[in-house]
């Protein structure tokens, strides 16, 4: 098993995050990202919990491609948000595949020790595989992967915040979001995850149009 342990800061308040991981998606680094539905979302005592079902793209070396067909690989994510102790941590695992690769990742998100107006994002990652013969060579070429991939989120991450949240606003947004009592943060952070709902239903319309219109080529 391969292990990963790093950490980047988000130059945004833990607010804007987390109000922004559920509309960082699409970006121009996001082009993997297929689809992500909300299957679960719920508040328990003063935590929003949230699962959800993304689908990518799964490229993979010449040397994969013998062992694997499938192109694309869903990934669960479950999360949970909490405003009162301003962190959210998110679990992610692939559940197609996993008789090739695994891999788990935890990010936690919180304010930053050195600058309260930032957010530092923890990341922890257990790549492994069980097949036999290539186990090492699949855990190898996982964990690199998964560090330039890595670079991708955070590069498509910030983009979508700087989308949300222009820098020119973000010092006055930060001061007015730090003293919202906790019923106005959960309040935001629900509104931003149906956006982010209404946002995915509309992408997934987007995409299904060119295949219909193939669909309706064929016909004719």
């Amino acid at each position: 098993m391969k292990f990963y342990e790093g950490s980047n800061i988000l130059k945004f308040s833990w607010e804007q995050v987390a109000q922004g991981i559920w509309q960082r998606y699409p970006n121009p680094e996001s082009s993997h990202v297929l689809s992500e539905d909300t299957i679960v979302r719920k508040v328990i005592g003063h935590q929003l919990h949230s699962k959800r079902i993304l689908t990518k793209t799964n490229r993979m070396p010449k040397w994969g491609e013998r062992l694997i067909n499938a192109r694309n690989v869903s990934i669960i994510e479950e999360s949970i948000v909490d405003p009162d102790k301003r962190e959210m941590c998110t679990y992610t695992r692939n559940v197609g595949l996993t008789k090739v690769m695994t891999c788990v990742e935890k990010v936690i998100y919180k304010p930053s020790p050195e600058n309260p107006q930032w957010t530092v994002a923890e990341r922890r990652a257990w790549i492994d595989s069980k097949i036999f013969g290539f186990g090492y060579a699949i855990q190898k070429f996982g964990i690199e992967r998964y560090k330039k991939n890595i670079q991708k989120t955070n590069l498509g991450f910030t983009y979508a915040l700087s989308r949300l949240f222009p820098v020119a606003d973000s010092p006055t947004e930060t001061s007015n979001t730090h003293h919202l009592t906790l019923e106005e943060r959960k309040q935001r952070l629900k509104e931003a995850a149906r956006e982010t709902a209404k946002r995915a239903k509309e992408l997934a319309q987007e995409k299904a149009g060119p295949i219909y219109a193939a669909c309706e080529g064929v016909r004719s």
